[in-house]
């Protein structure tokens, strides 16, 4: 009998290619191999990834198994009636980020079998992880579903555009131009349950960023407003 694990707080296309570096390809025979790599594991007796708890994420015909290794945290969709994984996803820690921001934030990467893709899984996965009362934050780069989702669910959890430079977030507002948008140092957040602006910049040090003309008279850099 699967143990269940409730959940829990743990530390058209030219309009897209606008929106970040929209430029990651998953090709769908990659995909199979992968997943089909995984389940190997998850159903070998003596591997890491055997006997895994399942979460209390109820979606019909799949159980979605769970793992947290390094502060990492992954989870595995498996179709158990016909003996498969159906998707795999893992919430990486960024170099990028400094010690202070490290702990609150993750970056989602999710693959999904073709013959399970349009069925809401990837959806359930984030719903779960930011009902949690976790934040995420975008990687450098993303594929066209990745961003498409993280846009519907930018119109019910708080999203917002962060500049990830020298190690520090700097907020950049709920909109930027083209030019910020395509930078490699912007990054999206999205904030969980519990979580607002004020919270995050607190817990992570997130500063507003310095405009690139300062004020002649006293030579300091003057700061946006949002």
């Amino acid at each position: 009998m699967d143990t269940c694990l409730p959940s829990f707080p743990v530390p058209p296309w030219r309009w897209l290619s606008s929106e970040l570096r929209i430029d990651v390809v998953h090709r769908p025979a990659d995909i199979e191999r992968q997943l089909a790599r995984l389940h190997s594991r998850l159903v070998s007796p003596g591997d890491a990834l055997h006997g895994l708890p399942a979460l209390c994420i109820h979606f019909p015909g799949l159980v979605l198994r769970y793992r947290e290794a390094d502060g990492e945290h992954y989870l595995y969709v498996e179709d158990k009636a016909r003996g498969c994984l159906a998707g795999y996803a893992v919430f990486n820690r960024l170099v990028e980020l400094n010690r202070q921001a490290d702990p609150h934030l993750r970056a989602p990467h999710i693959k999904i079998a073709p013959a399970y893709q349009r069925r809401g899984i990837a959806t359930a996965i984030y719903r779960w992880w930011l009902d949690s009362g976790n934040v995420f934050i975008s990687g450098a780069r993303q594929s066209i579903g990745a961003h498409a989702l993280w846009r519907a669910l930018g119109k019910r959890y708080a999203l917002f555009y962060v500049e990830l430079r020298d190690k520090r977030l700097h907020d950049l507002g709920d909109r930027v131009d083209t030019r910020t948008r395509e930078d490699l140092h912007t990054r999206m957040i999205l904030l969980g349950k519990g979580w607002d602006r004020a919270r995050f910049a607190a817990c992570t040090g997130m500063a507003e960023p310095a405009c690139p003309d300062a004020d002649a008279a006293g030579g300091r850099s003057l700061f946006r407003q949002y």
